[in-house]
């Protein structure tokens, strides 16, 4: 035995080769609002930021400024923080992203998350073209327009309280107005569905309008029906009807004029 061998039994230490622990691998958390991106000014947000069982501390960072704009514990036995806002206003909208510390180092950051504030300036109208009720299958226009001149338009599905199309305005000459013209479709299901729109400016992109009056669409799920075979069955049977008329109408004269 060597004597570096004997030195380390004499210590108490064992000879058993050193084992290599990697560090934590650390993905990017996930960001979430609730009750939704799109809300009201002065409206309660809860955002959540759900990341791993090991961070330490999580960090909101808003879009344009330079240190995070909160940092939270994570929730007790859990694996995400919380961030709460009492009144959200128009200065909170814009886009947000969170991240996480661990012993070990920093995770990634999230995807991003746009916050909208509505109710600032005047609603838009919004109208379907040509018909609120769509057939099975089919597609359908949804016209968001407005006598201010907004940069953009804005459209959700209400239910849902996220953007779901966002376009560039049009000016109309003719009507001396601004729209939008969103394709929705195709619809494939028989219920009904509720959409608003809203105007913006680029200057302040996330903080939009009121919201319009709310446009209802109806999936009409019956199908079109063949109706030539009834309608061949109907002539045919007219023509026959209009025959034995005038073979009576015949007999009738002939029968008058006999001796």
């Amino acid at each position: 035995m060597t004597t570096a061998s004997t030195a380390l039994l004499y210590l108490g230490l064992s000879l058993i080769p050193m084992t290599y622990v990697p560090a934590e691998i650390m993905g990017k958390p996930t960001l979430r609002a609730q009750p939704g991106s799109v809300m009201t000014s002065g409206m309660q947000l809860t955002i959540s930021c759900e990341g791993t069982s090991s961070a330490q501390e999580y960090y909101l960072y808003k879009e344009g400024s330079p240190d995070p704009w909160q940092r939270q514990s994570p929730l007790e036995h859990g694996n995400q923080a919380e961030f709460f806002f009492p009144s959200f206003h128009p200065n909170d909208a814009g886009r947000y992203r969170c991240y996480y510390r661990t012993h070990t180092g920093w995770s990634e950051r999230s995807d991003f998350l746009d916050l909208m504030v509505t109710g600032l300036y005047r609603k838009p109208s919004l109208s379907a073209l040509p018909s609120p009720v769509v057939r099975f299958g089919g597609n359908v226009t949804l016209e968001c327009i407005s006598q201010l001149g907004y940069d953009g338009f804005s459209l959700t599905k209400e239910e849902q309280q996220k953007i779901s199309w966002t376009l560039d305005s049009q000016y109309i000459y003719s009507k001396n107005n601004f729209r939008a013209l969103f394709s929705v479709g195709p619809l494939t299901s028989g219920h009904r569905r509720t959409f608003r729109c809203y105007g913006y400016y680029l200057n302040k992109s996330q903080v939009w309008s009121e919201a319009s009056d709310p446009l209802e669409l109806l999936v009409s799920v019956s199908q079109p029906q063949d109706h030539t075979v009834e309608n061949i069955i109907r002539m045919g049977v007219s023509g026959l009807i209009l025959t034995v008329l005038g073979i009576l109408l015949f007999e009738a004269y002939y029968s008058r004029r006999r001796p």
